[in-house]
């Protein structure tokens, strides 16, 4: 019974024949995903312990390059395709496909670039567009800018690269700026006086270390003097939240104008 079983074809093939088959491509896919895992691991540990900027698109590439020896490996032994007819015939094929890919290549190639040249580096303060936040991560398609609101901005590899990027210093990163009209006849450094200590109460444990609270008088008209408060704020607090307390603070403070 069981040589008849071992000598039964299916698709041309003998159970035993199958078997091995199956024995080879099951080690073959435990193996890589092993290879995978532990390339990926230490790829992260050599990028995290170098300046080279750590982010998925590195760990991405790696895996793949993996995954496509492994499929080349098992093609003869288990589909009994040559491997160099395969890859003449994917290269015929991928022709065809890249016009509907052109994006996603731009994309990966975009992200390469970025990386490459450390324009942008997870970590970074950046402003694209009007919308300024952290970098999270650059993966194969986008980079990924999360703002104070954790709100998340996705944007397109090859889109950020034609797109003007403004890096954010630490200051500018942390700067929340606050508009208030001073009387004509105030005295403006007891004003200025005045208002850091708000902010220094107002804020107290909000405002960012080694960044201090600024005070600029710009001008002045029939309703007032323009003061423009110069806060820099820690990643947790809102500009909102921000500009909320110190008004509430400054609020009743004899030297504003009254319009």
């Amino acid at each position: 019974m069981e040589e008849t079983l071992s000598k039964t074809v299916i698709f041309g093939l003998t159970a035993d024949d199958l078997l091995v088959r199956a024995v080879t491509l099951a080690v073959a896919v435990v193996v890589a995903a092993a290879i995978a895992r532990v390339l990926s691991r230490l790829l992260r540990r050599l990028l995290d312990a170098s300046d080279v900027p750590s982010a998925s698109i590195f760990i991405n590439i790696t895996r793949v390059l993996v995954w496509a020896f492994c499929l080349l490996s098992v093609l003869q032994p288990v589909f009994g395709i040559q491997p160099t007819a395969f890859v003449t015939a994917l290269g015929v094929t991928s022709l065809v496909i890249s016009f509907g890919l052109q994006d996603t290549v731009s994309n990966v190639i975009g992200g390469l670039g970025l990386m490459a040249g450390k324009v942008v580096q997870p970590g970074d303060r950046v402003e694209v567009s009007g919308f300024s936040g952290e970098v999270v991560d650059v993966n194969w398609r986008s980079t990924t800018v999360r703002d104070r609101l954790g709100n998340e901005q996705v944007i397109p590899n090859s889109v950020l690269n034609k797109t003007a990027l403004k890096r954010l210093s630490a200051g500018s990163a942390t700067l929340c700026e606050v508009d208030v009209a001073v009387a004509l006849d105030a005295d403006l450094d007891a004003v200025t006086t005045q208002i850091k200590a708000a902010a220094e109460e107002a804020l107290a444990g909000r405002l960012a270390e080694g960044q201090a609270t600024g005070v600029c008088f710009l001008g002045s008209d029939a309703n007032g003097i323009s003061c423009a408060i110069y806060l820099h704020i820690i990643d947790e607090v809102t500009g909102v939240a921000a500009k909320d307390a110190l008004m509430r603070k400054l609020a009743g403070s004899p030297w504003l104008a009254h319009a």
